[in-house]
């Protein structure tokens, strides 16, 4: 939101004193004293006028997990466990998960209580490509990476999927990278071939690649280039 917009939110404040606060500098945005009315304030900003503090705002925190097959990617389920439950962390009802995997697909997941983080990470208009290991049924033949980089036809969507990169590894092995994340979409994709896919694991989202040392279940928090990088 906007400093002027939310200052003049605050009952205590009209317009004509929100832009005198503004031109005198008597507003900090995180220690920062500002002028512009367009400075954006979020969720986690500590806001201040003549020293006193109207919104103390919270810290931001991002966590990278190597989520394991059988797991939930859910803040709560009454049957089966979900990811927040492998975070030893405060407050988990405050995390949401950037990007969901199925209950059988392993691999990196991204949590965190910034909303307009991981929308940036994972709206098909950033065109961040989200990469995964493909294991299959049957042989997989040069003719499924022609398929895939023109896009296919999702009836029950009514839409073409966008462009995606399919790299042969093996007879039956692949990486397939897509930029969006459509339901069940690289099952589906696979699905157009009559081949099922027996495995699926997430390597990477965007620049975020999942760190080697994490095993199945564990979790890190992301550092702060990481965290910069989206």
């Amino acid at each position: 939101m906007r400093v002027d917009r939310f200052l003049s939110n605050l009952p205590r404040f009209n317009r004509q004193q929100v832009r005198l606060l503004l031109v005198e500098r008597r507003v900090t945005v995180d220690g920062v004293a500002v002028s512009d009315p367009h400075h954006e304030v979020r969720e986690f900003s500590c806001v201040c006028v003549d020293d006193e503090v109207l919104q103390v705002g919270k810290p931001a925190r991002y966590f990278m997990l190597h989520k394991p097959q059988g797991c939930v990617s859910a803040t709560a389920d009454p049957v089966h466990p979900t990811v927040l439950d492998l975070l030893d962390e405060p407050d988990p009802s405050e995390l949401h998960i950037a990007g969901r995997l199925d209950f059988n697909t392993t691999g990196l997941m991204l949590i965190t209580n910034d909303g307009q983080w991981s929308r940036r990470l994972t709206q098909p208009q950033t065109k961040l490509p989200k990469v995964y290991l493909v294991q299959t049924e049957q042989d997989i033949t040069p003719e499924y990476a022609v398929t895939f980089a023109a896009g296919l036809y999702f009836a029950f969507e009514d839409l073409t999927t966008q462009p995606a990169e399919l790299e042969l590894l093996g007879p039956r092995t692949a990486r397939l990278s897509i930029i969006e994340g459509r339901y069940h979409q690289v099952k589906r994709m696979f699905g157009h071939f009559d081949n099922k896919v027996i495995g699926l694991h997430r390597e990477r989202m965007g620049p975020l690649v999942l760190d080697d040392a994490l095993a199945p279940g564990e979790y890190r928090a992301l550092t702060d280039n990481e965290i910069r990088r989206v």
